[in-house]
């Protein structure tokens, strides 16, 4: 059993008497430099720093440690974008027990008077700042937790880049310690001085940006994406996405993705959904990272490659969509690799897709949808409808099976 520690600001004097006690039973202490120096040599205690880098030297430098009681030394709550989830992650939920101290969130939201309910926390620590475009709202009030001494300034220019260069930024650095800071300004005038090592950013978005809020229901407008013409347009694709269902934590799989829009629109419903955007074309490749990356979800999979080739090596998809390239070939293997309770949702514009969508139906069940989209357009000094070609849409869902009742003797 690892036994996890989490020490506020003001050092040891913030532990609780049950994690004090935790502590003083260790035979060996693992930490940050930082979380060593708080304590005093003694006999028959050993002092072990993190390895650089952390990941690949982690189990070694545990089981190093010997069967003694071994104690990690971790900064407020572990389980805050900290080492305590690593360690479950890594060793399993058995091997951990978490002493959790005052989080920095908690803090933050003290000092700001924000309630729980009210704010939302957004972590960017080992992450990519460009994370912060998806969370971004008229009147949001986010805590963003950071890394780095330039942080601060790397979110205001996000902010600015996305319109909200009004929004009021408060950097709270070294928080619950003696030394603890505040720093308050705006995000156009922000003047780039470096936060201290210990700080995170609390965001009050501008009321009324100068450029209008993204919403998370999908059907972004097609100009929120760059294209060459290949893209999914906004009235089906948000029919797509009803189809395909985003919750929390799925897995989906994007092929044939073109511009990336129905991949990223789900990656964009959840922070932890994991999108694999598969596209033969180099160049539609880079513009799915591009379009990834500024619309909040630069974590996006992008796998440049055919989709019969790519769909063995993707993890189980909880959710497929196919927007090109249908082959019996690719729909069967998207079916058999389809988890139990998941979603495959085909689009076709061609009479032989369709076709093939007519006998995938009659295989695997599900339903046909032939979509139609007229637009307005002027014709002379008048106006007349123009139609679109025709979608035809296959959705279908695999069954859950039925698990046996439980037998009550």
């Amino acid at each position: 059993m690892i036994e996890v520690v989490g020490v506020g600001a003001s050092g040891l004097d913030s532990l609780a008497p049950e994690a004090r006690r935790v502590l003083e039973s260790a035979d060996v202490v693992v930490g940050g430099e930082r979380h060593l120096r708080m304590l005093d040599a003694r006999p028959g205690r050993r002092l072990v720093p993190w390895p650089s880098p952390l990941l690949p030297g982690l189990r070694r430098t545990l089981e190093d440690a010997g069967p003694g009681r071994v104690v990690v030394l971790a900064s407020g709550d572990p389980l805050v974008s900290g080492i305590g989830a690593t360690l479950v992650r890594e060793l399993g939920e058995e091997a951990v027990h978490i002493h959790p101290g005052v989080s920095s969130v908690a803090l933050a939201r003290a000092r700001m008077r924000w309630a729980a309910e009210d704010s939302e926390v957004v972590t960017l620590v080992g992450r990519d700042v460009d994370l912060l475009r998806r969370h971004l709202a008229p009147r949001a009030r986010l805590v963003v937790l950071t890394s780095g001494a330039d942080a601060p300034a790397r979110v205001a220019a996000v902010l600015v880049e996305e319109g909200y260069a009004g929004s009021h930024l408060t950097v709270l650095g070294d928080l619950g310690s003696a030394d603890e800071t505040r720093t308050d300004g705006v995000a156009a005038s922000w003047d780039g001085r470096p936060a201290t090592r210990l700080h995170l950013v609390c965001v009050r978005c501008d009321d009324q940006p100068s450029r209008p809020g993204r919403s998370l229901v999908p059907g972004l407008p097609e100009s929120a994406f760059e294209h060459d013409g290949q893209l999914t347009k906004r009235i089906v694709r948000a029919a797509a996405l009803a189809h395909l269902a985003p919750q929390p934590g799925d897995v989906m799989w994007d092929l044939g993705a073109g511009a990336g829009s129905v991949g990223i629109e789900f990656a964009r419903a959840h922070p932890r959904n994991e999108v694999h955007a598969v596209e033969r074309d180099r160049g539609r490749a880079e513009r799915i990272r591009r379009n990834a990356r500024r619309l909040g979800v630069p974590g996006l999979h992008v796998v440049e490659a055919a989709s019969a080739d790519a769909v063995a090596a993707l993890p189980r998809p909880d959710a497929v969509f196919v927007g090109g390239g249908a082959t019996r070939e690719v729909l069967d293997a998207c079916w058999s690799a389809l988890a139990p309770g998941g979603r495959l949702v085909v689009h076709g514009v061609t009479v032989e897709t369709e076709l093939l969508l007519h006998d995938a139906r009659t295989r695997f069940g599900g339903s046909l949808s032939r979509i139609g989209v007229e637009e307005l357009e002027p014709i002379g000094r008048l106006h007349g409808w123009k139609p679109a070609r025709p979608i035809v849409q296959w959705s279908v869902e695999r069954s859950v099976p039925p698990t046996d009742p439980e037998v009550v003797p």
